[in-house]
């Protein structure tokens, strides 16, 4: 994959997340809820996001485990 292809794909995609969670569904939910409160708070659990916006982050936070998906 080349530099342009990672820009315009969300990093991780949802399928590297695949063993963060049993369900699709309850992994979208959390970086959903996870996105909102970023936007809200400003915050990250990450020293240098890879991703700008709310929802990369929340899927980065999640691949690295800083949240946890129950």
């Amino acid at each position: 994959m080349n530099n342009n292809q990672q820009k315009d794909m969300r990093y991780p995609s949802i399928d590297e997340l695949g063993d963060k969670t049993s369900s699709k569904y309850r992994l979208v939910m959390a970086v959903a809820k996870r996105a909102i409160e970023i936007d809200e708070n400003h915050t990250t659990f990450l020293e240098q996001p890879t991703n700008k916006k709310s929802i990369g982050i929340a899927l980065e936070e999640i691949y690295l485990d800083k949240v946890i998906v129950k």
